[in-house]
Order: structure tokens, then sequence, then C-alpha cells
């Protein structure tokens, strides 16, 4: 980090005072978040200790709750303290750990959603090649690019942010963002600007692209197929597809968050903060609970051992 930089405070002004409508919020939050928390956590166990979900796209969705956990974790206790203080400020050094924590928690997102759709479409259109290529080896090398590549391009992205020159000191927003950073600096390079329409390239319109173009193909699988197998693809990508849908919208939210914020009421400011940062840890293991019947069984079936356990004590 610049060294001029080190010691700067910066303070964020979506808050507001502390009032009824911060601690409503504050309530609200708090409830949605130990939500987030044990059902991911749920999501998780159940993969874990059932060995017929150990599959590889179970192995992705343990990864996706993951994240999830990761990402609301970064951001959600640190605007509910902000939700009771008067002063709500926050050191450069920290608000660029935390646009580092929640870039990756979009981006790594997004890539496990996008090789979900990979092995989906293997799944329903080369059947009888589908063990051979969604090896172990191979899952292993797929989730390895899912968390390196981000982790490693957006380390670079928060190097050059760090760099700039601080002249203004003042968000209105209630976490940080690298683009809300950029605007405080005294200048913007060319690299700066490049660099981040490459991350947006690389980790928003190419997974859009890929997952696009893998549900085309499955779709064109299927109308070749009979009813029963239509069906059946159906069920298999359904939860996904619903997944990738509501992650897209909060992408989109978000970037309206970034851009427009300015000129958005505080309100509005914190649902749209809320639903990126929350909605979709919260409704991928809910999405997939209810509309996976393996996992509906694996729930089912470790819910009436803990019965029969409790009944024989």
């Amino acid at each position: 980090m610049n060294m001029s930089n080190s010691n700067i405070i910066l303070i964020l002004t979506a808050y507001g005072p502390p009032g009824p409508l911060n601690y409503g919020v504050f309530f609200v939050i708090f409830v949605l978040y130990l939500a987030t928390v044990f059902s991911n956590l749920t999501l998780m166990l159940v993969i874990l200790f059932d060995p017929s979900l150990h599959k590889p796209m179970y192995i992705f969705l343990f990864n996706l709750a993951i994240n999830g956990l990761i990402g609301s974790t970064a951001v959600c206790p640190k605007i509910m303290q902000y939700l009771l203080e008067d002063l709500k400020t926050m050191s450069l050094s920290s608000c660029l750990l935390e646009v580092f924590f929640i870039n990756v928690y979009a981006t790594c997102a997004y890539a496990i959603l996008t090789v979900m759709a990979y092995d989906r479409y293997v799944c329903i259109c080369k059947p009888l090649q589908y063990h051979s290529i969604m090896t172990p080896a191979n899952v292993r090398l797929l989730l390895g690019v899912v968390y390196i590549f981000p982790l490693c391009s957006f380390a670079v992205q928060v190097c050059l942010t760090s760099r700039l020159p601080m002249c203004k000191y003042t968000m209105n927003k209630l976490f940080c963002d690298n683009l809300a950073v950029v605007n405080l600096a005294c200048l913007k390079t060319a690299l700066d600007n490049l660099y981040g329409l490459w991350l947006i390239i690389v980790f928003i319109i190419l997974p859009l692209f890929l997952v696009v173009l893998s549900y085309i193909r499955i779709l064109i699988v299927s109308t070749k197929a009979s009813e029963s197998a239509q069906m059946k693809a159906l069920k298999t990508c359904g939860p996904h597809l619903i997944t990738f849908i509501n992650f897209s919208s909060a992408i989109l939210f978000s970037v309206i968050y970034n851009r427009f914020n300015e000129y958005l009421s505080n309100q509005i400011n914190i649902f749209m903060s809320v639903h990126f940062i929350l909605v979709p840890p919260l409704l991928h293991p809910l999405i997939y609970g209810m509309r996976t019947q393996e996992i509906k069984r694996s729930i089912t079936k470790i819910l009436q051992k803990k019965v029969l356990h409790w009944n024989f004590i």
C-alpha cells in the first residue's frame, strides 16, 4: 500500500444516526444472517455426512454454501455494528480488505454456478461419458480454477487501488467497493480502468455466456428426448437455473447500487446492499433443499435417525 495512504480513515455516510429505523434494519439483518448461517451449515453437513451425495454436483453445491458464508460474514457483522454506532469509520486498509472479500465472494459464486452448469450439460448431453469427464481429479481442477483465479485477480486489483493517492474520505455506502474507493482518489489511471474492464469480461460476461451456451445445448438435446427424459432434465436443472437467475439479479442490483447509490434514498441503499450480500446465500440452500429430491431424502433420513435415537434414550 502507498505509505501516504496507510493511516487514512474513511467515513461511511449511508447509515444515518442510530434510531428506530436503524434498530429495525439491524434486527432484520441479524435474523437473515442467522438464517443464512443455519441454512448453509445444514446443507454442508447433510452433504458431508451422506455418502450418496458425494457427487460432483453436490461437491460444487457444498462449495457454493461455503462461499455464501464467506460473503455474508465478511460484511454483515460490520453493517450491524455501524447501524448501532454514531460514527461509522474504517481504515483504508480494512476497506480494501472488505473489497477483496466481497469481490471474491461474488466472482467465486458466479464461477461455481458456471461449473455447475457445465456439470449439468455433461450429465444430460453426454450421459455415457459423464463419469469419465467429471472425475475426482477434474472436479478438483475446476474448483482450483474457481478459487485461485479470482483470489489472484482481485489481489492484484486491491494492490492497484491501494497505490492511488486519496483526496476524499467519505463514501455514501454501507460497505466498501472498489469503484467507490477509486472515486476517492485524486486521479484515476488507465491501468485501473482497463484492469477493471478485464475483470468484468472474465468474471461476469464470460460465465454468463458459458451458462447460456450450456442451457442452449441442454434445451436442444431435451427437445429430441422423450417426455419423461425432458421432465428429468427439468428437475435436474431447475434448482441450478433458479439459483443462477437469483444470483444474476443480485449482481444487477449490485451494479445499480455501485453506480447510482448517490441518487438513491438510504432505505433503497440498505435494501440493495442486503439483497446482494444476504439474499443469494440464504436462498441457494433453500432452493436446493426444497427442489432437489436427493437432498430432501437425506434430510428426512437424518431427521428420522435423530427421532429414533431420541426415542431410545
